[in-house]
């Protein structure tokens, strides 16, 4: 059914779309399924645009209605129409739509990039591409920067296809179907560790703010206040928590790292998943970051040993196996039981004031460098005049550990503070792609987010009182530094 917008009548002059808003108490969004717009998760709807979407309907004291579409094409048609407030399109402010809609950009950036299947030869200029045909999705883009393109490249061609999305195009190059295509920059990040035959070959144009698109009939009231609202959030540093969550976590498994986590997945995994199952289950937590955590630590190797004696698939340190009651850390079950204990020991420690899921990030953290050393480096955060309890600013004063200027000011002193960044983020991409590769095909919408599981009955491990600055440090092999498959 559409979305009619209610219309006072009256007397008097038509109120402003703000005050019909305010009016009815409801913000009519419409939108497309896109893990870079909005999708379903885990833990219910989420996406970076739904998320600002739904802080905006706060804001104005209203509730979120929201209206989800086949593709663009359908939600440039509601909006043609005004049967919505807001398209959420991932569409930028394109010179051809400037006469249909006002526009307010979002924060984020992207361009029109070329992929194509690494078995064909890389396409290097729009030369490169006049004996092909380009694949795209319909009502992008790209389709306006490649006109330009063809003025120069009379021999350019494309094809259009509306009954597909970014995915859909990416698995497509994927299997060899299209060997060349064009998608968004941001979509690519946000979904090519699942393509890993998809490269990269260059850019169309200049990277361009991606926009909400509010229809053309209404007065700019209400694209005013969404403006505002969102130069409010840039400033509170809200806008690039937001887009931290969703894309800071994205540089961390390349080509070579993909395939070989996808290979692991498929014949080392199934020999440890009842485990992790079954032990995630008893301590409250998802048992894909359990597993995830265990790839971090070992590649899932059950007798990995570091050069300072940290072992087993979750390489515990000797003293943390004493803690939790590990009498061989050598063996694959009790390694996973001590693992899962102990981050949620560690967990229980991040102050419950701090939001998922940058909790769960403080709590990798912790496991990795030691609570202590954590604590140095919120303090650093803090003192520096950013949030301490926000992990995308805490990642930046953590390598600080490392600098004597800087951890001669700490309690705990020296750590390898990068180390534990790049801990979290790997992490962060292992739990991404088990989420996408072990959900039914139907599923697949797009990569899930971690949460730590609160469960009823799970055992409560009561963490020491003083924390331990060595507690978690580890030697980190090259392999789990550099996402270079380790020696089989």
């Amino acid at each position: 059914m559409p979305l009619a917008i209610i219309i006072l009548s009256s007397g008097c002059s038509r109120p402003t779309t703000l005050q019909e808003v305010r009016s009815e108490g409801v913000l009519h969004i419409i939108t497309r399924t896109a893990p870079s717009i909005y999708f379903e998760g885990r833990n219910g709807i989420t996406g970076y645009d739904y998320e600002l979407a739904r802080r905006f309907a706060d804001h104005l004291g209203v509730k979120l209605r929201v209206r989800v579409a086949e593709n663009n094409t359908e939600i440039l048609s509601v909006l043609d129409r005004n049967y919505a407030h807001i398209g959420l399109a991932g569409l930028s402010n394109r010179e051809d739509l400037a006469n249909q809609f006002h526009a307010v950009p979002t924060g984020i950036l992207a361009e029109s990039v070329v992929i194509y299947h690494g078995d064909v030869e890389r396409p290097i200029t729009p030369d490169d591409l006049t004996d092909t045909t380009l694949h795209m999705v319909a009502d992008s883009n790209h389709e306006p920067v490649l006109l330009q393109h063809q003025e120069l490249h009379r021999d350019l061609n494309w094809q259009v296809h509306s009954a597909l999305d970014a995915a859909g195009i990416l698995a497509r190059v994927q299997s060899g179907e299209f060997p060349v295509a064009v998608v968004s920059s941001n979509e690519l990040d946000l979904n090519q560790v699942y393509y890993p035959k998809v490269k990269q070959a260059f850019s169309l144009g200049e990277p361009e703010q991606l926009s909400w698109l509010f229809p053309a009939e209404q007065d700019n009231s209400l694209s005013n206040a969404a403006r505002e609202f969102l130069d409010e959030l840039s400033a509170s540093g809200t806008l690039a928590q937001l887009s931290e969550r969703f894309y800071g976590h994205l540089d961390r498994l390349n080509y070579v790292g993909a395939r070989t986590f996808v290979h692991h997945a498929n014949n080392r995994l199934p020999k440890y998943e009842a485990l992790f199952r079954n032990y995630a289950t008893e301590y409250g937590l998802d048992w894909r970051l359990l597993a995830a955590i265990g790839y971090q630590e070992s590649h899932w190797r059950p007798n990995a040993v570091s050069p300072t004696g940290v072992r087993g698939l979750m390489m515990l340190t000797r003293s943390t196996a004493g803690q939790i009651g590990i009498s061989n850390r050598l063996d694959a079950e009790e390694s996973i039981q001590g693992g899962a204990k102990y981050f949620t020991l560690v967990h229980r420690q991040i102050p419950e004031r701090i939001p998922e899921p940058d909790r769960t990030w403080f709590a990798l953290a912790s496991y990795n460098v030691g609570y202590g050393h954590l604590e140095d480096a919120r303090r650093l955060t803090e003192s520096g005049g950013k949030n301490p309890d926000r992990w995308m600013d805490v990642k930046e004063f953590l390598p600080l550990l490392a600098q004597k200027e800087w951890y001669s000011k700490t309690r705990y002193g020296y750590a390898r503070g990068h180390e534990p960044v790049i801990y979290v983020q790997n992490i962060r991409r292992y739990y991404d792609v088990l989420a996408w590769m072990l959900e039914p095909e139907k599923e697949r919408q797009s990569p899930k987010e971690p949460w730590f599981v609160e469960l009823e009955g799970a055992e409560d491990p009561t963490p020491t009182n003083e924390p331990d600055p060595d507690e978690g440090m580890r030697a980190m092999l090259p392999h789990e530094l550099g996402m270079i498959p380790p020696t089989l």
